[in-house]
């Protein structure tokens, strides 16, 4: 069944579209505070799609992400109070509080990790403005730890450039099958 070729081909067509680069910079933002989706899924196929726009794209990912980090700094030191209660009820919540336990232990270097990590970087903004964290070191920790995630994807992609989209499309299918396959199976295991 080719299902996944199709999303590929419409994913590329839609990573050449003229407002991608907006779209882009409005998900990075987001994610960065209350987005569940990370901007990789935008940035990898459009720095495929176009590589010689790869490092400009990175740099937009890391400053919408930095700037929607900042929004997420500010909603733990305003509305913290208003947020717990749908933190405490949500998925986040045990992110949540091992964001609060490694900024006891770690400050900058828990900001640096959720940035570049899959960790949900979002918890960690919130938190480091619920605990009050210093703003100076939260952006340059943000702006380090998102910047070499970003940039890696990035430079992975264009450095694979036409011939991975094409190794890509050859193969999406069997991967994009392989991955439902041990998605059931981790979920299988888990419970």
């Amino acid at each position: 069944m080719r299902l996944f070729s199709s999303l590929y081909r419409r994913t590329m067509v839609w990573s050449r579209h003229p407002h991608a680069p907006w779209y882009l910079g409005g998900m990075s933002f987001a994610e960065s505070s209350f987005f569940p989706i990370p901007p990789d899924v935008m940035l990898a196929p459009m720095c495929l799609a176009q590589p010689r726009l790869a490092w400009r794209l990175a740099l937009l990912t890391t400053l919408a992400s930095v700037a929607g980090g900042l929004f997420g700094y500010g909603i733990g030191y305003f509305a913290i109070d208003a947020v717990l209660p749908w933190l405490h009820e949500s998925r986040y919540w045990l992110a949540y509080r091992t964001a609060v336990e490694w900024f006891g232990l770690w400050g900058f270097w828990a900001v640096f990790i959720a940035g570049f990590s899959p960790i949900p970087y979002k918890v960690f903004t919130i938190a480091a403005g619920a605990l009050s964290m210093a703003l100076l070191p939260f952006v340059v920790a943000s702006l380090i730890g998102r910047g070499a995630r970003f940039f890696l994807v990035a430079g992975l992609m264009a450095w694979g450039g036409a011939r991975m989209e094409a190794a890509l499309h050859r193969y999406i299918d069997r991967l994009g099958w392989a991955t439902v396959a041990l998605l059931a199976l981790a979920l299988l295991a888990y419970r």
